[in-house]
């Protein structure tokens, strides 16, 4: 069997709210809850399961940001970046200093932008033919 990445668990601290600001900008859909997770289902097999920030880091209360990247079509990309921008957010060409923020990322042959969920986590949308 192949190996593929099944789930992972992102720190929130209002898990729901953390799932649907992503699932939103992203075009998906929320799951139901699933013990102490609330998923988002991205791509066929994956999900990432956001967990209130005290089970996930087990007793530890502040959040580690963390990267995520999402590989998207040229058609999607476009959908997504405009929901980031009808949402107002702050988005950036890379993910360190400087930052080039209100600008996105051409340089690889595809395009990609950053932008944070609200616990802090640095999400990116590429698409699918930049690295």
């Amino acid at each position: 069997m192949a190996i593929s990445l099944n789930h992972t668990i992102v720190p929130a601290r209002d898990k729901r709210a953390s799932a649907g600001f992503l699932a939103g900008i992203l075009g998906l859909a929320v799951g139901e809850q699933v013990g102490p997770f609330i998923p988002v289902r991205v791509g066929e097999l994956t999900t990432l399961d956001f967990a209130d920030v005290d089970f996930a880091t087990r007793g530890v209360s502040e959040i580690s940001p963390h990267h995520y990247a999402f590989a998207v079509g040229e058609t999607e990309f476009d959908e997504i970046f405009g929901r980031i921008m009808d949402a107002g957010l702050d988005f950036y060409a890379e993910p360190h200093e400087p930052k080039r923020h209100g600008e996105i990322n051409t340089w690889r042959g595809g395009r990609a932008v950053y932008f944070d969920d609200p616990d802090g986590h640095i999400m990116e949308v590429l698409t699918a033919t930049s690295s």
